[in-house]
């Protein structure tokens, strides 16, 4: 597995990162146990979560705490309890970290990231006073800012984050022009989120989940020639397209299926595309892609 300096870190990234969005939402703890080990022993080396995302954190502390120190950890704070509510004060980072340090079996994270906190929140500073108090308190070695579009631009020009975990896929192309290159130019870890837009291309009729909408009726005006080859050919196709923006450093996808994560790390073992491949599949979203398309948070 190919791996990647991590911005101005010490980190040495797999480009294939594992998200843990999907297992807190019903995967058994057997199942989670055994996925992990297996894309740990496969090369995985980031694992990403949060606090928001329901049992994701108690489930990965469980899997591979005591495989700890073969692997980044990053976690987001902020968001809570399945997005249902927020704690943005200094004392609510602080407390969220701690109890996120507990339920994933760890002494610290290598990055502490806000969950899609507001420019307005950044601006007022009790959020980033809060992370680098856990910095200070050794709760985190790096602190990141996990969003998109205006608050990610802003989060980006107070210049105190380490990283930005944005998304970014064939579906979601605004930030190839716009944040990710500023952050590459600040010397941030750049983590792209969503790099397959969920896999929405291999639905023929509008999923019955909201939260994937979006993308799917982008994909159906984009209608990329890629995506008429065989489903395993195009999410190959982009994944690696997502690979091969310039800034990127790794990009986190998220399965409860065991094996999952080794089956796409063998679906980019080729690397970055074509020049000519990444410029057909970046001229299509210029020409189709309309102007409320941003960045999906």
């Amino acid at each position: 597995m190919e791996k990647r300096k991590f911005g101005k870190t010490d980190m040495q990234v797999s480009v294939l990162g594992f998200g843990g969005a999907e297992i807190g939402q019903g995967a058994t703890q057997e199942n989670v146990t055994e996925l992990l080990n297996a894309a740990l022993d496969a090369g995985l080396n980031v694992i990403d979560t949060a606090a928001a995302y329901w049992a994701s954190e108690k489930m990965i502390g469980r899997a591979v705490g005591k495989r700890r120190k073969e692997f980044y950890l990053l976690s987001k704070c902020g968001a809570l309890d399945g997005f249902t509510r927020s704690d943005w004060t200094k004392k609510g980072i602080l407390e969220t970290i701690g109890h996120s340090l507990r339920n994933l079996k760890t002494d610290y994270l290598d990055i502490a990231q806000l969950h899609s906190c507001s420019a307005e929140e950044l601006r007022r500073g009790e959020v980033i006073e809060g992370l680098q108090r856990a910095q200070e308190k050794g709760y985190t070695r790096y602190i990141g800012y996990s969003g998109d579009n205006q608050d990610a631009r802003t989060a980006i020009e107070m210049d105190v984050f380490d990283s930005l975990q944005t998304s970014v896929s064939i579906a979601d192309q605004i930030e190839i022009d716009s944040n990710i290159p500023f952050a590459a130019e600040k010397q941030m870890g750049v983590i792209a989120k969503r790099p397959i837009a969920n896999a929405v291309f291999r639905h023929s009729n509008k999923p019955d989940d909201s939260y994937v909408h979006e993308y799917w009726e982008r994909i159906q005006k984009l209608k990329y020639d890629f995506l008429n080859k065989s489903l395993e050919e195009s999410i190959a196709t982009a994944l690696r397209f997502t690979l091969s923006i310039p800034g990127v450093d790794t990009m986190i996808v998220g399965t409860t299926k065991s094996g999952r994560w080794s089956e796409n790390a063998q679906l980019i073992k080729e690397g970055k595309l074509s020049d000519e491949e990444f410029e057909a599949i970046r001229n299509r979203w210029k020409e189709v892609s309309e102007s409320s398309w941003i960045g999906m948070t």
